[in-house]
């Protein structure tokens, strides 16, 4: 009788970001996946986008940290605390995780170890149940896809530290290929072309601006430039440079290279069968890099694959994971699974209902 006053949670723990869905309220949170901490002490001073927005302006007693590297928790104790302040934002100062069954998303591939390590890491901090999800399944479940079918379906989650390729069929990944670039190596990439052509410096924040407002995959109509500031390495004064939209695409090359051999590789190694409904179907594209402009038309260009963007790219990932406990318990009584393909806004809608019910 008390699990019906259980809190659901779905968390996507992503390198550069957080997305937390809570069951009856849909996505409560999404914050960078980001730490302020005192050298001297430890002692957390922010978390999320306030952190972010301390990063490359931090006196020499405060450190950035993420706590998460390429898609695997790098410091739990850091990530606990990260996550304990994140859910204190959503529910104030009650104990974080109390009477609460946590679905958090992890990386296809990590081992049965550091799977394990994530969720005793949410019981030991107070979850009364925590259960690890594979991230393309929980996107694919939060996109709506079939997945509990015996069709091919194809997903492409480009997210932080990594990019995840992965065949699903009857409610499993029948095969998938991780490789560790993604959006925060672009902006490395961008940093060192700042650096080497014009001798400027420049930092995160800055790099992810250019990326955002004049990166695409293909090549525009009219070309954008923006204006960026850093510091000069020669003479060590601010000075200003204008970018072109056209010498930034050049940049994300490299990058699609390794996205197009992963999907290669990955249909290489899939049953025939299944590959056939993916040529079919297409691919669902999810995650932080499905925003990048023109991707989508790259990469069906380059493989032949048709690519749909997921609706909710960055928050599917969540809303998939706090959808996973329907999802096993439809599949353990032998029965479809009817509320996966609803929308965000309809799940929001149906916890709306229940809460007036209760």
């Amino acid at each position: 009788m008390l699990g019906r006053f259980d809190i659901y949670y779905g968390i996507d723990l992503g390198t550069s970001n957080t997305v937390i869905y809570q069951q009856g309220r849909g996505i409560v949170l999404r914050e960078p996946s980001v730490v302020a901490i005192r050298q001297d002490t430890g002692e957390i001073v922010a978390v999320g986008t306030e952190a972010q927005a301390m990063i490359g302006r931090t006196p020499e007693s405060l450190e950035i940290v993420y706590p998460l590297t390429s898609g695997v928790i790098a410091n739990f104790e850091m990530t606990s605390q990260m996550l304990q302040l994140f859910i204190r934002k959503i529910e104030g100062r009650r104990r974080w995780l109390r009477n609460s069954q946590v679905y958090i998303s992890v990386p296809c591939g990590i081992t049965s170890v550091q799977k394990r390590a994530v969720e005793e890491t949410m019981v030991h901090k107070g979850a009364k149940k925590a259960v690890a999800v594979e991230e393309p399944l929980a996107a694919a479940l939060g996109a709506g896809m079939p997945v509990d079918e015996p069709i091919g379906s194809l997903v492409l989650d480009i997210g932080g530290g990594t990019s995840q390729v992965a065949v699903l069929s009857l409610g499993g990944i029948v095969v998938s290929h991780t490789v560790r670039r993604a959006g925060m190596s672009i902006d490395k990439d961008i940093i060192e072309y700042v650096k080497k052509t014009y001798n400027l410096a420049i930092g995160d924040r800055t790099a992810e601006e250019i990326k955002m407002r004049i990166g695409s995959a293909v090549e525009l109509p009219e070309e954008i430039s923006i204006d960026i500031r850093g510091r000069d390495l020669i003479d060590g004064l601010p000075r200003a440079v204008r970018l072109t939209s056209g010498e930034i695409r050049g940049l994300f090359d490299d990058f699609l290279a390794v996205i197009f051999e992963a999907i290669r590789y990955t249909l290489e190694h899939c049953p025939p069968e299944l590959a056939g409904d993916v040529v079919e179907r297409g691919m669902l594209l999810c995650g932080g890099g499905a925003l990048l402009h023109g991707l989508d038309d790259r990469i069906q260009a380059e493989t032949g694959v048709p690519v749909h963007i997921a609706a909710e790219p960055l928050d599917c990932t969540a809303l998939g994971a706090g959808m996973m406990l329907d999802y096993r318990r439809e599949r353990r009584m032998g029965t479809g699974l009817p509320g996966y393909r609803e929308s965000a806004a309809s799940a929001e809608r149906e916890g709306e209902r229940m809460r007036q019910e209760a």
